[in-house]
This record gives C-alpha cells, sequence and structure tokens, in this order.
C-alpha cells in the first residue's frame, strides 16, 4: 500500500473511507487502514482496544511529556443524500458527523510528525471506535489509560456555520450530558366504543407528557440550562382500540451532575404520580447515559493560544456551551485535556443525510494538531 504524502492524497484518503462507512465497534476495515499507515510512517501500533480502537505511539528525543490526540472512526445509520461522487457504497450508513475527516486530519498529522520529528517526549494517537455509542468507555475499560498514559488528552470536531477553518474553544462545561428516559404506561385496554371500561394508557402518557414541561421551569435553578425532550411516544395500532400499554422515549440534556440528579428523580416522580392518578401504573427506565464534557481551564487556554500564536488572532474564537454531546467526555473524566472545534463553513447540520465534511479543513487542521504537539512538547518547556 503507498503511503498518502500530499494533501491531495489525504482528500482522496477521506473520500474513501466516506465511500465505506462502518458503524461503530465494526470498524473493521477503517481500524486495518489506518493501523498499516501508521506503521508505514513508523509508529508502535496496538490495536483491538474497544474492539476496534487503534492507538499509535511515536517518541522521540529525551522528553518524558507525554500528549494524547483522539479522533472518532464509526459512521451513522442514516441513508446519504449529498449525491456526492464519493458518495456512501453502504445503504443505511453515512459519515454523517465527519468522522471520515476527524480520522483524516489525524492520520496527516501523523505523516508529519514522524517526517519533521520537531519534538521531545512521546505522541499517542487514539483512533476510537463507536463514539456515537460510548466507545470511548470500552477504550478505558480495555486499559487504554494504564497502557498508553499520557499527560493531557485533546480531541477535535468539525462544526458546521463557522467559517471553514476557523478555531472555536469552550473553557469549562463546553457540551452537555445526555441521557435516554424510556416510560411505560400500563393500563388496561379495551374497546375505544367503551372507554369507561378501561385504563387509557395513552391519556396518561399525553399528561406525562405535559406535566414533564413543568421540570425545566419548575424545578431546575433559572441559571442553569436543561433540556427534556420527548422524542417517540408509541401505543395503540387501531384508531378504535384502547391499548394496553404506551412507550415514551425521551431525551435528557444538562451541563452539571446536580440538574442532571434533579432532573432524573422527577421524573421518575411524576411519571408515577401522573400514571396514578388515571388509575395506570409507570415504569421508569433509565439507563447510563454520557456525562457532560468539561474542558480543562489550564489546557484549553494552551490549545487556545497554539491557535492564535499558529494562525492568528482572527482564525480562533469562542463557542457558548453546546447542547450536543460527545463520549470524549468520558476521557475527559479520567484525564486532563481539552475538545476543541474548526469551522466546516455553510454545510448541512451534523447527523443530516445531506452533511458532507469540507476536504478544505484537513490541512489547516492537520497543521493544528502538528502545532500543538510540537508546543507541547517542546524541548525546552518545562515539565
Amino acid at each position: 500500500m503507498s503511503l498518502p504524502s500530499t494533501i491531495d492524497d489525504f482528500v482522496a484518503l477521506r473520500r474513501r473511507l466516506h465511500a465505506a462507512p462502518e458503524l461503530g465497534r465494526a470498524e473493521v476495515a477503517t481500524s486495518k487502514l489506518v493501523a498499516e499507515l501508521l506503521e508505514g510512517w513508523g509508529y508502535e501500533v496496538a490495536t483491538g482496544l474497544g474492539v476496534t480502537g487503534v492507538v499509535g505511539t511515536l517518541r522521540n528525543g529525551a522528553g518524558e511529556r507525554v500528549i494524547g490526540l483522539r479522533a472518532d472512526m464509526d459512521a451513522l445509520p442514516i441513508t446519504e443524500a449529498t449525491g456526492a461522487d464519493y458518495a456512501s457504497q453502504t445503504p443505511g450508513v453515512m459519515h454523517a458527523c465527519g468522522h471520515d475527516g476527524h480520522t483524516t486530519i489525524l492520520l496527516a498529522a501523523a505523516k508529519e510528525l514522524a517526517a519533521r520529528r520537531n519534538f521531545s517526549g512521546t505522541v499517542r494517537l487514539i483512533f476510537q471506535p463507536a463514539e456515537e455509542t460510548g466507545g470511548a468507555v470500552q477504550m478505558i475499560e480495555d486499559g487504554l489509560f494504564e497502557r498508553f498514559p499520557v499527560d493531557a488528552i485533546f480531541g477535535l470536531h468539525n462544526w458546521p456555520g463557522v467559517p471553514a477553518g476557523e478555531f472555536r474553544f469552550i473553557e469549562g462545561p463546553a457540551m452537555a450530558s445526555v441521557d435516554l428516559v424510556i416510560i411505560t404506561i400500563r393500563g388496561k385496554g379495551g374497546h375505544g366504543a367503551l372507554p369507561h371500561e378501561t385504563v387509557d394508557p395513552i391519556v396518561a402518557a399525553s399528561s406525562l407528557v405535559m406535566a414533564l414541561q413543568s421540570i425545566v421551569s419548575r424545578n431546575v435553578d433559572p441559571l442553569e440550562t436543561a433540556v427534556i425532550t420527548v422524542g417517540m411516544m408509541h401505543g395503540g395500532s387501531m384508531p378504535n382500540v384502547i391499548p394496553d400499554s404506551v412507550e415514551l422515549q425521551i431525551t435528557v440534556r444538562s451541563f452539571t451532575d446536580v440538574v442532571r440528579d434533579r432532573i432524573r428523580e422527577r421524573i421518575k416522580t411524576l411519571a408515577e404520580a401522573q400514571a396514578a392518578s388515571y388509575g395506570a401504573v409507570a415504569e421508569v427506565f433509565h439507563p447510563p447515559g454520557f456525562p457532560a464534557l468539561h474542558n480543562d481551564a489550564e489546557e484549553t487556554a494552551f490549545a487556545r493560544q497554539v491557535a492564535i500564536r499558529h494562525f492568528g488572532d482572527a482564525q480562533v474564537g469562542t463557542l457558548a456551551p453546546l447542547l450536543v454531546s460527545e463520549d470524549f467526555a468520558f476521557m475527559l473524566e479520567k484525564q486532563r485535556g481539552s475538545y476543541l472545534f474548526i469551522g466546516n463553513g455553510p454545510s448541512a447540520d451534523l447527523h443530516s443525510p445531506r452533511y458532507d465534511f469540507n476536504d478544505a479543513i484537513i490541512a489547516p487542521a492537520a497543521r493544528y494538531w502538528v502545532a500543538l504537539v510540537e508546543d507541547f512538547l517542546a524541548a525546552n518547556r518545562p515539565a
């Protein structure tokens, strides 16, 4: 396999990945390609963390500091509608979040770092599977930071709507926690013409949907941020039949554990009380979700200064905290670090079937990773 050496080669690589997307924990071909490229540039390579994760390690000089850079590799179960000539060839699967671009950016940086070797210390490049479904947890459970310790870890995501190639930073709470709540309201079904002989779970569920809207407005500090969205409501199969049960599926987002726990408590209390008021019963299932992503102040300030130093003030800004979630949060619970953003330009939104990664940002993003490593591992920087 020939190694990519120019930016055009990396654009072609990104489009190759885009045409052959793989879902989380099934990134077999992507993982194999990443490992082969890293080995070709002289990295020590470990595979199989979190099923398909890859870690590449490069050492240079006598420095003792270690920096980690992470990219995600998984695609989404979405049917592509971009019409691009490199569109997904896998039915019902596409790179609708730019993970193909993130992987390519880190590979481009990997090649440059290996060629320049203008640092003193150790670089860990972490290619993570299944970001959309918590693959970071599996990598951590497989001993990621015990086997490959770092002093700080950084991640990057493209961001539609921000001018292409511009960098954005958020200090502190940056991305929200996300929890799924599944509520089943069980009543007593029957004929739609005889409602008095039933316990209608649709009426109870409808009342609960409205009651849930009071949690943010009446149980959460107005200076805090939270979202409760009922995205799915399933029940019944015929207009003249009252079903036995109705299922609600809810997404909950916040930035602090206090608010997260309060919402969890109030949803359960309201669900049980609302159901009981109609003679029904509520079962509440609240599996673990993603924590909020908190960027370390010192590492975020350092990452921001790297961008200003190498790209200029005009290319650097801030974003307000985002209510979307990111499983890099699990890594930042274990290690110091920061998650930053690079503008994707005026593209469709993430997770849209019309979204496409902007290949023009591969070069500046890769240059940024190289600059961050070289500044973090500068030979004259104190440990």
